[in-house]
């Protein structure tokens, strides 16, 4: 089993956006980084690109063998892949919610699994998990993308309490709106009702004009960075101007005052 000086990092939905962003950054830093994909086209950059269904145990048991077995370890894992689906929580079908689920939080769980018996071993490691806003402060007709953001905080929070006595930590980092394939890869319902319509679009237009002007994915990964390399890492951290804004307002802003605003930005009836 072959060992390497450099730190050794994993990088899942690295194929763009977020994700290839700081994968470019853990390159520059110095880490060997595997990034993760469907279907990989190359690799990219320093970044060797593995194909990786997170809906899988045996896929990602493959990937992670394959790292440890060319590495020895694994001393960064970055859980970013994910998806949304954009519509009322009552048009999408349990099976659609299983979906999302399967992706953004089980393959979270998939992944972490399967890297911390080496980070054990080697006496520490840093898990990075690509929360949201939404984590924070769930939105309309994004419910289901929302609740698996807020499952995937207490998830996180509760396993960092459990392996830091073993050298590990677990850190989430919280982006709002960034300029990414996001939006335009979002699912849409799969039981589409007709009383929903009209706010449905105008949530949809919502989105189009905020992704306008979100945050490059490059403020996401320093944000990452400082989240993976921190020698006393916060809980969370959030990622991007609109981010800390939301997070404050929603500390300190009575509930009823914070409602009626928030239903204003989404262009909601008060």
């Amino acid at each position: 089993m072959a060992q390497t000086e450099s730190k050794v990092a994993i990088v899942t939905g690295a194929g763009s956006g977020i994700g290839l962003e700081t994968a470019n950054l853990l390159v520059a830093a110095g880490y060997r980084v595997f990034g993760t994909s469907r279907k990989p086209d190359q690799n990219v950059g320093g970044i060797t690109m593995l194909p990786c269904d997170l809906t899988s145990d045996a896929s990602v048991a493959s990937v992670v063998e394959a790292v440890i077995s060319q590495l020895g370890r694994v001393d960064l894992l970055v859980n970013n892949a994910g998806f949304g689906i954009s519509g009322g929580a009552e048009e999408s079908s349990v099976k659609q919610a299983h979906a999302l689920f399967d992706v953004n939080l089980f393959g979270v769980i998939r992944m972490t699994r399967a890297v911390l018996p080496s980070m054990r071993a080697g006496g520490g490691g840093r898990i990075v998990n690509i929360s949201s806003a939404y984590g924070l402060v769930p939105a309309p007709f994004m419910a289901l993308y929302a609740a698996s953001k807020h499952a995937l905080e207490g998830y996180s929070e509760s396993l960092d309490h459990e392996v830091r006595t073993q050298g590990i930590r677990v850190v989430l980092v919280e982006p709002a709106y960034t300029r990414t394939a996001f939006d335009r890869n979002m699912v849409t319902p799969d039981a589409p009702l007709a009383v929903y319509d009209a706010a449905r679009s105008g949530h949809e237009r919502f989105l189009r004009d905020v992704m306008a002007v979100a945050d490059d994915p490059a403020t996401v990964a320093r944000t990452v960075m400082t989240a993976a390399t921190a020698a006393a890492p916060k809980t969370r951290y959030t990622a991007g101007k609109t981010a800390r804004r939301v997070s404050l307002l929603r500390r300190f802003v009575p509930a009823r005052a914070f409602d009626k605003s928030f239903r204003k930005q989404m262009r909601l009836p008060s």
